[in-house]
Protein backbone atom coordinates (compact mmCIF):
# COMPACT_ATOMS: atom_id res chain seq x y z
CA UNK A 1 0.00 0.00 0.00
CA UNK A 2 0.97 3.68 -0.41
CA UNK A 3 -1.30 5.13 1.12
CA UNK A 4 1.87 7.77 3.12
CA UNK A 5 2.35 9.00 -0.66
CA UNK A 6 2.50 12.63 -0.37
CA UNK A 7 1.16 14.99 -2.60
CA UNK A 8 2.15 18.21 -4.25
CA UNK A 9 5.54 19.46 -3.45
CA UNK A 10 3.91 22.60 -2.82
CA UNK A 11 2.43 22.06 0.83
CA UNK A 12 0.06 24.33 1.90
CA UNK A 13 1.16 26.86 4.73
CA UNK A 14 -0.74 26.96 8.08
CA UNK A 15 -3.05 30.10 7.00
CA UNK A 16 -6.26 30.21 5.26
CA UNK A 17 -6.83 29.45 1.44
CA UNK A 18 -10.16 29.78 -0.21
CA UNK A 19 -12.51 27.22 -2.28
CA UNK A 20 -11.87 27.68 -6.04
CA UNK A 21 -15.51 29.33 -7.80
CA UNK A 22 -14.88 30.00 -11.37
CA UNK A 23 -16.35 33.55 -11.18
CA UNK A 24 -12.78 33.95 -9.67
CA UNK A 25 -10.63 31.48 -11.68
CA UNK A 26 -9.46 34.67 -14.24
CA UNK A 27 -8.41 36.74 -11.68
CA UNK A 28 -6.43 34.01 -9.64
CA UNK A 29 -4.69 32.99 -12.87
CA UNK A 30 -3.96 36.61 -13.58
CA UNK A 31 -2.23 36.92 -10.28
CA UNK A 32 -3.60 40.15 -9.29
CA UNK A 33 -4.16 38.34 -5.49
CA UNK A 34 -1.89 36.32 -3.56
CA UNK A 35 -4.16 33.50 -2.44
CA UNK A 36 -2.23 30.67 0.33
CA UNK A 37 -3.58 28.08 -1.24
CA UNK A 38 -6.76 27.10 -3.38
CA UNK A 39 -9.47 23.64 -3.09
CA UNK A 40 -10.40 22.38 -5.72
CA UNK A 41 -13.77 20.81 -5.88
CA UNK A 42 -12.63 17.50 -7.64
CA UNK A 43 -16.06 16.45 -9.38
CA UNK A 44 -15.72 20.42 -11.07
CA UNK A 45 -13.06 19.41 -12.87
CA UNK A 46 -13.44 15.56 -13.87
CA UNK A 47 -14.73 15.65 -17.30
CA UNK A 48 -13.40 15.77 -20.43
CA UNK A 49 -12.86 19.33 -21.76
CA UNK A 50 -13.00 20.64 -18.71
CA UNK A 51 -13.00 24.50 -19.28
CA UNK A 52 -10.57 25.56 -16.47
CA UNK A 53 -8.10 22.83 -17.28
CA UNK A 54 -5.86 25.32 -18.68
CA UNK A 55 -6.35 27.64 -15.67
CA UNK A 56 -5.48 24.97 -13.14
CA UNK A 57 -2.27 23.91 -15.31
CA UNK A 58 -1.66 28.07 -14.57
CA UNK A 59 -2.36 28.05 -11.11
CA UNK A 60 -0.53 24.28 -10.19
CA UNK A 61 2.65 25.46 -10.16
CA UNK A 62 2.78 28.28 -7.99
CA UNK A 63 -0.36 28.15 -5.84
CA UNK A 64 -0.96 24.98 -3.45
CA UNK A 65 -3.61 23.22 -4.41
CA UNK A 66 -6.07 20.22 -2.55
CA UNK A 67 -8.74 18.40 -3.97
CA UNK A 68 -12.15 18.30 -2.17
CA UNK A 69 -14.72 15.29 -3.46
CA UNK A 70 -18.67 14.96 -3.01
CA UNK A 71 -18.51 12.01 -4.78
CA UNK A 72 -16.91 9.10 -2.77
CA UNK A 73 -20.19 8.50 -1.15
CA UNK A 74 -17.74 6.32 1.28
CA UNK A 75 -21.43 6.01 3.84
CA UNK A 76 -23.70 4.08 0.93
CA UNK A 77 -24.42 0.77 0.32
CA UNK A 78 -24.07 1.05 -3.18
CA UNK A 79 -20.62 -0.54 -4.16
CA UNK A 80 -18.30 1.96 -4.83
CA UNK A 81 -17.91 3.60 -7.96
CA UNK A 82 -14.34 2.88 -9.32
CA UNK A 83 -15.06 4.47 -12.43
CA UNK A 84 -15.36 7.97 -10.70
CA UNK A 85 -12.33 6.88 -8.68
CA UNK A 86 -10.50 6.44 -11.56
CA UNK A 87 -11.55 9.84 -12.94
CA UNK A 88 -10.51 11.11 -9.68
CA UNK A 89 -7.23 9.46 -9.46
CA UNK A 90 -5.85 10.55 -12.75
CA UNK A 91 -6.85 14.51 -12.05
CA UNK A 92 -4.91 13.83 -9.03
CA UNK A 93 -2.13 12.69 -10.20
CA UNK A 94 -2.04 15.37 -12.62
CA UNK A 95 -2.72 18.03 -10.32
CA UNK A 96 -0.63 16.64 -7.79
CA UNK A 97 -2.76 18.31 -4.74
CA UNK A 98 -1.11 18.33 -1.35
CA UNK A 99 -4.46 16.52 0.35
CA UNK A 100 -7.42 14.53 -1.20
CA UNK A 101 -10.57 14.60 1.27
CA UNK A 102 -13.92 13.50 0.87
CA UNK A 103 -17.00 13.44 3.69
CA UNK A 104 -18.52 11.31 5.92
CA UNK A 105 -21.43 10.80 4.29
CA UNK A 106 -23.24 9.13 1.77
CA UNK A 107 -24.75 10.57 -1.57
CA UNK A 108 -26.29 7.69 -3.65
CA UNK A 109 -28.38 4.67 -3.34
CA UNK A 110 -29.27 2.34 -5.52
CA UNK A 111 -27.50 3.76 -8.06
CA UNK A 112 -28.57 7.39 -7.93
CA UNK A 113 -27.07 10.27 -7.03
CA UNK A 114 -28.82 12.17 -4.88
CA UNK A 115 -26.60 15.17 -4.83
CA UNK A 116 -26.61 15.72 -1.14
CA UNK A 117 -24.17 14.91 1.77
CA UNK A 118 -26.39 13.33 3.87
CA UNK A 119 -25.27 11.92 7.52
CA UNK A 120 -24.98 8.43 9.04
CA UNK A 121 -26.50 6.62 11.56
CA UNK A 122 -23.52 6.31 14.67
CA UNK A 123 -23.57 2.39 15.04
CA UNK A 124 -20.81 0.37 15.14
CA UNK A 125 -21.80 -1.54 12.20
CA UNK A 126 -21.59 1.66 10.61
CA UNK A 127 -18.17 2.13 11.36
CA UNK A 128 -16.74 -1.13 10.09
CA UNK A 129 -18.47 -0.59 7.18
CA UNK A 130 -17.27 2.73 6.43
CA UNK A 131 -13.49 2.20 7.16
CA UNK A 132 -13.31 -0.53 5.73
CA UNK A 133 -14.75 1.32 1.97
CA UNK A 134 -12.08 4.15 3.31
CA UNK A 135 -9.14 1.69 2.91
CA UNK A 136 -9.70 0.43 -0.39
CA UNK A 137 -10.20 3.95 -1.96
CA UNK A 138 -6.79 5.09 -0.12
CA UNK A 139 -5.28 1.82 -1.74
CA UNK A 140 -7.21 2.19 -4.99
CA UNK A 141 -5.85 6.24 -5.20
CA UNK A 142 -2.77 5.42 -3.64
CA UNK A 143 -2.75 8.08 -0.58
CA UNK A 144 -4.53 9.00 2.34
CA UNK A 145 -7.21 11.01 2.60
CA UNK A 146 -8.77 13.13 5.00
CA UNK A 147 -12.82 12.77 5.91
CA UNK A 148 -14.91 15.26 6.49
CA UNK A 149 -17.79 15.67 9.14
CA UNK A 150 -21.10 16.70 7.80
CA UNK A 151 -24.37 18.90 9.18
CA UNK A 152 -26.65 17.08 11.01
CA UNK A 153 -30.81 18.18 11.51
CA UNK A 154 -31.99 15.26 13.00
CA UNK A 155 -31.05 12.56 15.25
CA UNK A 156 -30.97 8.62 14.34
CA UNK A 157 -33.22 7.22 16.99
CA UNK A 158 -30.39 4.18 17.13
CA UNK A 159 -27.03 5.69 17.25
CA UNK A 160 -24.96 3.82 19.49
CA UNK A 161 -21.92 6.34 19.82
CA UNK A 162 -21.16 10.41 19.92
CA UNK A 163 -20.04 11.51 16.59
CA UNK A 164 -16.89 12.85 17.59
CA UNK A 165 -15.95 9.22 18.91
CA UNK A 166 -17.46 7.76 15.36
CA UNK A 167 -15.17 9.84 13.51
CA UNK A 168 -12.13 8.98 15.54
CA UNK A 169 -12.76 5.59 15.57
CA UNK A 170 -13.40 5.30 11.38
CA UNK A 171 -10.30 7.99 11.19
CA UNK A 172 -7.98 5.28 13.39
CA UNK A 173 -9.74 1.72 11.85
CA UNK A 174 -8.56 2.93 7.90
CA UNK A 175 -5.78 4.99 8.87
CA UNK A 176 -7.26 7.97 6.93
CA UNK A 177 -6.91 11.69 8.24
CA UNK A 178 -9.67 14.23 9.82
CA UNK A 179 -10.24 17.47 7.63
CA UNK A 180 -12.36 19.61 10.82
CA UNK A 181 -15.19 21.74 9.59
CA UNK A 182 -16.14 23.76 12.82
CA UNK A 183 -18.90 25.20 11.37
CA UNK A 184 -20.57 21.57 10.23
CA UNK A 185 -20.08 21.23 13.74
CA UNK A 186 -21.15 24.21 15.32
CA UNK A 187 -24.38 24.06 13.16
CA UNK A 188 -24.62 20.04 14.30
CA UNK A 189 -24.22 20.86 17.58
CA UNK A 190 -27.46 23.51 17.99
CA UNK A 191 -29.74 21.29 15.74
CA UNK A 192 -28.95 18.60 17.93
CA UNK A 193 -28.46 19.72 21.42
CA UNK A 194 -24.81 18.74 22.32
CA UNK A 195 -21.46 20.75 23.24
CA UNK A 196 -19.83 21.99 19.74
CA UNK A 197 -16.47 22.34 22.50
CA UNK A 198 -17.08 18.67 23.63
CA UNK A 199 -16.88 17.78 19.43
CA UNK A 200 -13.32 19.62 19.12
CA UNK A 201 -12.02 18.26 22.35
CA UNK A 202 -12.74 14.50 21.66
CA UNK A 203 -10.87 14.37 18.14
CA UNK A 204 -7.07 13.14 18.11
CA UNK A 205 -4.71 15.45 17.92
CA UNK A 206 -2.44 13.49 15.30
CA UNK A 207 -5.38 13.00 12.68
CA UNK A 208 -6.36 16.49 12.07
CA UNK A 209 -4.73 18.22 9.56
CA UNK A 210 -7.07 20.93 8.14
CA UNK A 211 -9.79 23.03 8.95
CA UNK A 212 -13.10 24.34 7.17
CA UNK A 213 -14.71 27.52 8.55
CA UNK A 214 -17.62 28.67 6.93
CA UNK A 215 -21.07 30.68 7.04
CA UNK A 216 -24.50 29.34 8.27
CA UNK A 217 -28.41 30.81 8.37
CA UNK A 218 -31.16 30.14 10.46
CA UNK A 219 -34.07 28.72 8.84
CA UNK A 220 -37.13 31.38 7.71
CA UNK A 221 -39.52 29.28 9.70
CA UNK A 222 -38.02 27.25 13.09
CA UNK A 223 -35.14 26.98 14.92
CA UNK A 224 -32.57 24.74 12.39
CA UNK A 225 -29.43 26.06 11.60
CA UNK A 226 -28.80 25.70 7.71
CA UNK A 227 -25.14 25.01 6.18
CA UNK A 228 -25.68 27.43 3.85
CA UNK A 229 -22.28 28.43 2.38
CA UNK A 230 -23.72 31.68 1.77
CA UNK A 231 -23.10 34.11 4.73
CA UNK A 232 -20.41 35.44 6.19
CA UNK A 233 -18.74 33.39 9.19
CA UNK A 234 -20.36 34.19 12.42
CA UNK A 235 -18.66 35.19 15.28
CA UNK A 236 -19.71 32.17 17.59
CA UNK A 237 -17.60 29.50 14.73
CA UNK A 238 -14.87 32.05 14.85
CA UNK A 239 -14.62 31.10 18.81
CA UNK A 240 -15.22 27.56 17.71
CA UNK A 241 -12.35 28.09 15.19
CA UNK A 242 -9.73 29.06 17.79
CA UNK A 243 -10.62 26.56 20.21
CA UNK A 244 -9.80 24.13 17.31
CA UNK A 245 -6.30 25.89 16.65
CA UNK A 246 -5.49 25.84 20.43
CA UNK A 247 -6.52 22.13 20.41
CA UNK A 248 -4.65 21.22 17.13
CA UNK A 249 -2.26 24.17 16.72
CA UNK A 250 -1.58 26.28 13.62
CA UNK A 251 -3.30 24.21 10.67
CA UNK A 252 -4.17 25.17 7.09
CA UNK A 253 -7.82 26.43 6.64
CA UNK A 254 -9.72 26.97 3.73
CA UNK A 255 -12.89 29.76 3.84
CA UNK A 256 -15.49 27.99 1.86
CA UNK A 257 -18.46 30.17 0.00
CA UNK A 258 -20.76 28.90 -2.43
CA UNK A 259 -23.46 31.19 -2.99
CA UNK A 260 -24.10 34.63 -2.96
CA UNK A 261 -20.81 34.82 -3.60
CA UNK A 262 -18.77 38.10 -2.86
CA UNK A 263 -15.63 39.68 -5.16
CA UNK A 264 -12.69 37.92 -4.45
CA UNK A 265 -10.75 40.57 -3.03
CA UNK A 266 -13.68 40.78 -0.16
CA UNK A 267 -13.54 36.79 -0.06
CA UNK A 268 -9.56 37.18 0.72
CA UNK A 269 -10.10 40.14 3.23
CA UNK A 270 -12.52 37.33 5.14
CA UNK A 271 -10.16 35.00 4.72
CA UNK A 272 -7.89 36.80 6.35
CA UNK A 273 -9.47 37.11 9.12
CA UNK A 274 -9.27 33.77 10.19
CA UNK A 275 -5.09 34.30 8.83
CA UNK A 276 -5.02 36.46 11.84
CA UNK A 277 -6.30 33.78 14.54
CA UNK A 278 -3.90 31.12 13.23
CA UNK A 279 -0.67 33.24 13.21
CA UNK A 280 -1.57 33.97 16.95
CA UNK A 281 -3.09 30.34 18.08
CA UNK A 282 -0.90 28.74 20.69
CA UNK A 283 -2.05 24.83 21.50
CA UNK A 284 -2.96 24.36 24.64
CA UNK A 285 -1.07 21.49 26.74
CA UNK A 286 -2.64 17.96 27.38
Amino acid sequence: MARSRPGSSIAPPARCGIGLRAPHLAELVEGRHEVPFLELLAENHLQPGDPAAAGLEALRGRTPLTLHSVGMSLGSSDPLDFAHLARLRALAERLEPALVSDHLAWVSLDGRQLHDLLPLPLLEEAVAHVAERVARVQDFLGRRIALENVSSYARFAESELAEWDFLSEIAARADCWILLDVNNVFVSAANLGFAAEAYVDALPRARVVQLHVAGHEREAEGERLIDSHGAPVADPVWALFERALARFGPLPAVLERDRALPPLAQLLDEARKADARIARAVPRAG
